[in-house]
């Protein structure tokens, strides 16, 4: 595949230090885990309410780029003390805890 230049499009790790795969397939992943949830209700809520669309949705992305970054920069610093598949192990069971939770009402 070429880009617009005429040069190959490179997807994984780039020399400069940004990996288009893990970008592509974190957004893909984060869009479609947002959409419908609460976030988005109460967004379109506020939204609905304040009828300042622009100074809702720039509240909005301030808060989720800033609640993504620190996800992002714990999940980087647990994977330099804690090997992968300890914290793989411990986000499966966490995640098996929460759906029971939801299921028995508690959550």
């Amino acid at each position: 595949m070429r880009g617009g230049d005429g040069a190959p499009v490179v997807f994984g790790p780039d020399p400069r230090g940004l990996d288009w795969h893990t970008m592509i397939s974190t957004f893909v992943m984060v869009f479609l885990a947002e959409l419908g949830d609460k976030t988005q209700l109460s967004t379109m809520m506020l939204a609905a309410q304040k009828r300042s669309m622009w100074s809702v949705f720039a509240g909005a992305s301030l808060a989720l780029c800033l609640t993504s970054f620190l996800g992002a920069l714990v999940g980087d610093s647990l994977c330099r003390l804690v090997p992968p598949g300890v914290l793989r192990g411990v986000a499966g069971v966490g995640f098996i805890l929460v759906g029971l939770l939801v299921l028995l009402g508690k959550l």
